[in-house]
């Protein structure tokens, strides 16, 4: 191994004097701006795509890019940002290169209908073919430059903090905080019908209400991130360190071996590991059918809105919106307890199988929520004679508030648990720390995919809606919660607490 020394710049030394908790926290708040955007993206686009002419069987296949770019973009972006020798910094170039592709996004999403229209779709019909491969490119660059953002943000909090591991465990706890932060200011964002008030000029010929109100949430969360960013940016110098690097017999610097890496790493993997791979790749079949059409099953099958009608669809989206603003308020006060919550639950094979057949359950009770809310569903008759559907009761609207409320306590499990345990049966493997969240990772991307690509087929299958995606959803939870229960290792108490006290929502 030889040490390449950044060019004119002096190596970090491991004393180097400690850094201020502010520029800490100010680079922690990227994670705000961020998580604001991803929550848009989670409560706001599902349907909207529809809107724009996309049937629901395929919308889903939208979001392949979410996962693909996180099992490629976060590991080839982390692996040059740690190898980096710019005279800006290892971190910054990439967080900066990030934010602007975040920027160019959210224009492309935000004005996908009118270049669609200005360039030859029709306003009055769907589908609109040109605005639909503009938001697609906007999409996809969009989860590309989260994933873009992230893994440095997250880099540049570790190396602020040095060999200090109460400000490593600070670092992680603030990114969590803010994360929570933005999920909450965009979740209630996307609940609000008449945002677009504010920037009366996003309503067009060519972008409704709805479109308006999405393209001002999205004005907002780029205001947010790129006035965090600037400031980190701008405040926080990095730190500058020795690049360690592999180099051949005849002197030359080795490639990236993150593929072979991964491979020799999953060659190691003992049994319990194995056992945790399947868990989570369980648990994430029963996750994201509901993470992609939650706010679109609110406004099918609990308000009974169409696509094409439009007012109750949107209304029903809006109210989804609310609903996951609960969720992530529960999900952060879980996520305060969690020590507290494994020692009352009697270790965390029994925290992470009992919140799993809670998942389970509430999947299932989505069931439920839609066949009352159909069985007493009021209908009104226009003056032009068209039937619409009214508003839910409601008992309806309370109990599916009530589904994404308690939703947020196996979300935040599933955000904490399967990383400290990745953490520590890494230690047995011996395959690191870094690469056994990369292992993990797998677990988690693998099943997004298969999802996105089948879970709108399957639903067509069966009629149409998401109920079908959503039991398949229970099932795999009950499946994985019974392994956790009787298959999971129970590693020592106080080594989980000390792993769950450091990890956070992400």
């Amino acid at each position: 191994m030889d040490i390449i020394k950044l060019p004119e710049l002096e190596a970090q030394s491991p004393h180097s004097p400690e850094r201020p908790l502010r520029q800490i926290i100010t680079v922690a708040a990227i994670a705000a701006g961020v998580q604001f955007g991803w929550a848009l993206q989670l409560s706001l686009l599902t349907p909207y795509i529809q809107l724009l002419g996309i049937p629901h069987k395929w919308a889903s296949v939208i979001w392949l890019c979410g996962p693909i770019s996180g099992m490629i973009v976060q590991p080839i972006v982390g692996y040059y940002s740690d190898h980096s020798t710019s005279r800006f910094g290892r971190r910054r170039p990439f967080i900066a290169g990030g934010a602007i592709l975040v920027t160019i996004a959210v224009f492309l999403i935000g004005f996908a209908a009118d270049i669609g229209v200005a360039t030859g779709d029709n306003p009055n019909k769907t589908p609109k073919p040109r605005a639909i491969s503009v938001f697609v490119l906007g999409f996809w660059i969009l989860d590309v430059a989260n994933n873009t953002l992230q893994g440095p943000c997250r880099a540049l909090l570790a190396d602020l903090a040095g060999t200090n591991s109460g400000r490593i465990k600070t670092g992680n706890s603030l990114f969590a905080f803010f994360m929570g932060v933005g999920n909450v200011l965009g979740y209630a964002a996307g609940s609000l019908n008449s945002l677009h008030k504010m920037l009366p000029f996003t309503l067009t010929n060519a972008c409704d209400v709805y479109c308006a109100n999405l393209k001002t949430c999205f004005f907002i969360s780029v205001l947010i991130l790129l006035t965090v960013t600037v400031l980190a940016l701008t405040t926080v110098p990095e730190n500058v360190v020795e690049v360690v690097t592999d180099v051949t017999e005849d002197g030359k610097v080795k490639k990236m071996v993150f593929v072979t890496e991964m491979t020799g790493a999953m060659k190691k993997l003992t049994k319990p590991m194995w056992v945790l791979l399947l868990v989570t790749c369980l648990n994430w079949i029963a996750w994201f059918p509901f993470l992609l059409f939650d706010t679109d099953w609110m406004g099918r099958e609990v308000y009974g809105g169409g696509v094409e009608d439009g007012e109750m669809f949107r209304q029903g989206v809006s109210a989804g919106a609310l609903g996951l603003l609960l969720n992530s308020v529960v999900a952060g006060v879980v996520s305060l307890g969690m020590e507290r919550l494994t020692v009352v639950c009697g270790g965390v094979k029994r925290l992470w199988g009992g919140v799993n057949l809670v998942l389970a359950v509430c999947l299932g009770m989505t069931v439920v929520v839609t066949k009352v809310a159909e069985s007493s569903r009021r209908f009104t008759v226009g003056d032009d004679g068209v039937v619409s559907p009214l508003p839910p009761s409601a008992g309806v609207k309370g109990g599916a508030f009530a589904v994404f409320a308690v939703l947020g306590i196996p979300l935040s499990v599933t955000y904490s648990i399967p990383c400290a345990l990745a953490s520590i049966f890494s230690n047995d493997s011996g395959i690191g720390q870094g690469l056994s969240l990369g292992v993990l990772n797998l677990a988690i991307v693998i099943p997004q995919m298969f999802v996105s690509l089948l879970s709108g087929p399957w639903d067509s299958l069966f009629g149409g809606g998401n109920l079908p995606a959503f039991i398949v959803g229970a099932m795999a939870a009950a499946i994985s919660g019974i392994l956790a229960f009787t298959m999971l290792p129970s590693p020592p108490q106080d080594v989980v607490l000390a792993k769950v006290s450091g990890a956070g929502m992400h």
